[in-house]
């Protein structure tokens, strides 16, 4: 038996920055993940983008975390030298109804402390960006871009340099809880390992593992909702020095631009809604991509998208349903002392992954 204080289940960018917050503050840690390497789910197939907070109502646990971790991820990538960019974001509308809908985030920002945003006309609007075709926008020059590969290298080797372990293809097949902590049974591992707490930050297998832990009653695991998203690369020079998003949809932030560290763009994603894990790309949904993105840029070519890469959104809500807050459940819900899970940790969880690591950490007592 292999003694250790925490647990953490789960090696995307969250599970990393709370291995890492565990490692820090002493306790013997052990993250632990089903795949060869860290991030090779939702944590590496998203936008990348550092995202401000303006989306999400003042109270919420999105909007708290969101904010906080911005300012700890700006910090955190000018300590450890990780490539970001903060480059501005306009959300842009494209008619009377949609501007009503950039007011209310407007209020919103207000509200959660996003005093440097800026409301743009039209002319305004083509100054900052002249091939935009919008009727007013929002602009948010506290958005910005990260190298979420290098971050989260970055998150490993913090935790590592705080005698943390990192074990790779290691599935947790039963989970047991007696008086003491957990008794975690791995396969193909013979000796199990024992924790004091153990961290559920599984993301897309979240509740499936919260099946697998002897104790937790199964009316305390949520429903989880699988929101596809594609991604479409872009052929040509980018035509914008910022990022550009639409008023929100269903179920996501809209058909967005998006650039990368070298100033390639690309667009999405979009939502499809499915009931399995499956990362193959359909091309044939580019052809939703042209009006979508016409919309705010009449000029984008036709045929110049070109499939890039899709992801997979862990929600809490399903198609026509508000959008869920994150859920972070301790002993006091489910009864279970020394387990905490984390539910529905989608967008904004990349931005808010560090504040997100404080969270749980302070729940360790």
């Amino acid at each position: 038996m292999i003694d250790i204080d925490c647990a953490v289940i789960g090696a995307g960018v969250v599970g990393l920055a709370i291995a890492r917050a565990c490692a820090r503050s002493g306790r013997s840690t052990v993250l632990i993940e089903q795949h060869a390497t860290f991030g090779t789910e939702t944590s590496s197939r998203n936008s990348s983008v550092i995202h401000s907070g303006i989306y999400y109502p003042p109270t919420s646990l999105k909007s708290r975390t969101c904010i906080k971790g911005r300012h700890l991820l700006y910090e955190f990538c000018t300590q450890y030298a990780v490539p970001h960019q903060q480059c501005g974001k306009l959300i842009v509308a494209t008619n009377a109804n949609e501007e009503a809908r950039l007011e209310q985030l407007f209020n919103n920002a207000l509200q959660v402390g996003l005093t440097d945003i800026q409301r743009l006309d039209k002319h305004q609007v083509q100054l900052r960006e002249p091939e935009l075709s919008a009727t007013a926008a929002l602009w948010i020059p506290s958005t910005g871009i990260v190298d979420s590969h290098a971050f989260m290298t970055a998150l490993l080797g913090d935790l590592e340099q705080h005698t943390g372990i990192f074990a790779t293809r290691t599935t947790v097949k039963k989970i047991n809880r007696d008086d003491t902590g957990f008794e975690l049974h791995l396969l193909n591992e013979a000796i199990p390992l024992r924790a004091r707490y153990v961290i559920n930050s599984a993301g897309l297998q979240a509740t499936q593992l919260a099946s697998r832990i002897e104790g937790l009653n199964t009316t305390h695991i949520p429903q989880m909702h699988l929101a596809k998203g594609h991604y479409f690369e872009y052929s040509g020079k980018a035509p914008f020095k910022h990022l550009i998003y639409p008023v929100p949809v269903d179920g996501g932030l809209g058909v967005h631009v998006t650039l990368d560290m070298a100033g390639r763009m690309k667009f999405g994603p979009d939502v499809e809604w499915v009931n399995e894990i499956n990362y193959k790309s359909s091309p044939e949904r580019a052809m939703s991509f042209y009006p979508s993105i016409r919309r705010y840029w009449p000029a984008l070519p036709d045929g110049s998208l070109q499939p890039a890469y899709t992801g997979i959104r862990p929600k809490l809500s399903g198609p026509g349903e508000a959008a869920a807050d994150f859920y972070i459940q301790d002993a006091k819900t489910h009864q279970v002392p020394g387990l905490i899970c984390l539910y529905g940790i989608e967008s904004p969880g990349l931005t808010a992954s560090l504040a997100l690591a404080e969270e749980v950490a302070d729940l360790l007592v």
